[in-house]
């Protein structure tokens, strides 16, 4: 069975591929540079890119299965090819956020085209992952051993990316998935602080937390750049999901709206996501899809915040 994975190269898409192959799954790793992405040998990568659908056509030949990366601009037309192509199934990395009924924007049209392409479909939402703390946090632990945030006592249930490809790997080779997404997340609350005080734990070294306003830790994100810059006005509270202004002294504050995640394909965008809170058997706006929590599925609890900080030390040091 031939399974084309896309965005094989981003942070849950590398250890789908790992796991797809150690069940023994013929697996094709579509990636924008196949020399620079450190694919499992056993995988044929495969030059290919989401926003230029064309060059799926060859990717998809022979393909069954189909672990989509989210592109809602060409979604309509990925599904399109891949019901040409013979493919029966498709597991879509979505969002949690689609379950909050943040996004109807980005994840959401993924679902949808899946939903209507006549394929065998499953969604896997997962909530804030734990990778977020590398691209916010990593640069100031690493320099100053210190994290700057307004909301210390802050809760989420950061999510391990090996615990998302655990559920797509679970819908992709199951039967029993079809028709329904999935919630994953961390398996219990932890304040900000409480993370900090994990990493802290992993490392074996202090890490301090300021408390600052949310304009001052905007300031910070700004100057860091990159992942947290292009993302701070969202995570502190002074936009929407979708980008719309809001006022954070009057608003729920930052976790009532979701935010990004660090999941990317070399070169692609971030992927938004959400902590979907219990992820119990509800219908949620927009989608026609009922949602069970991922341990259901694969059996296994999620991987604490704490083992996640262990796996990843070596990222704050």
């Amino acid at each position: 069975m031939r399974i084309l994975v896309t965005g094989a190269t981003g942070t849950v898409g590398r250890h789908v591929v790992r796991e797809l192959i150690d069940a023994g799954a013929d697996v094709r790793a579509l990636t924008r540079d196949p020399r620079r992405a450190g694919l499992p040998a056993r995988a044929e990568a495969v030059t290919g890119d989401l926003t230029r659908p064309g060059d799926l056509r060859d990717a998809l030949k022979g393909v069954e299965r189909l672990y989509l990366f989210p592109e809602p601009d060409t979604a309509r037309e990925v599904m399109a090819l891949a019901g040409e192509a013979g493919v029966r199934r498709v597991v879509v990395l979505s969002s949690g956020a689609v379950t909050a009924g943040y996004d109807t924007s980005y994840h959401l049209p993924v679902e949808r085209a899946a939903e209507e392409s006549g394929l065998e479909w499953t969604h896997v939402r997962p909530g804030e992952f734990a990778m977020n703390h590398v691209a916010l946090w990593g640069p100031p632990i690493r320099t100053e051993r210190v994290v700057r945030h307004p909301y210390p006592d802050l809760e989420s249930r950061p999510v391990h990316e090996r615990d998302i490809a655990d559920m797509a790997v679970t819908a992709l080779l199951a039967d029993g998935h079809t028709g329904r997404a999935y919630a994953v997340d961390g398996p219990a609350p932890l304040t900000l602080r409480e993370q900090v005080r994990a990493i802290a734990a992993a490392l074996g070294e202090e890490i301090r937390f300021d408390e600052v306003t949310p304009e001052e830790a905007r300031e910070h994100y700004l100057r860091q750049g990159g992942f947290a810059a292009e993302n701070a006005d969202m995570l502190l509270g002074f936009t929407d999901y979708e980008g719309n202004p809001v006022d954070p002294e009057q608003d729920e504050g930052p976790g009532a709206d979701p935010g990004p995640t660090a999941d990317r394909d070399t070169g692609q965008h971030a992927d938004p996501g959400t902590d979907p809170g219990t992820g119990t058997d509800t219908d949620t706006a927009g989608s026609s899809a009922p949602c069970f929590p991922a341990a259901t599925a694969t059996g296994r609890p999620a991987r604490p915040f704490a083992a996640w900080a262990r796996d990843h030390a070596d990222d704050f040091r």
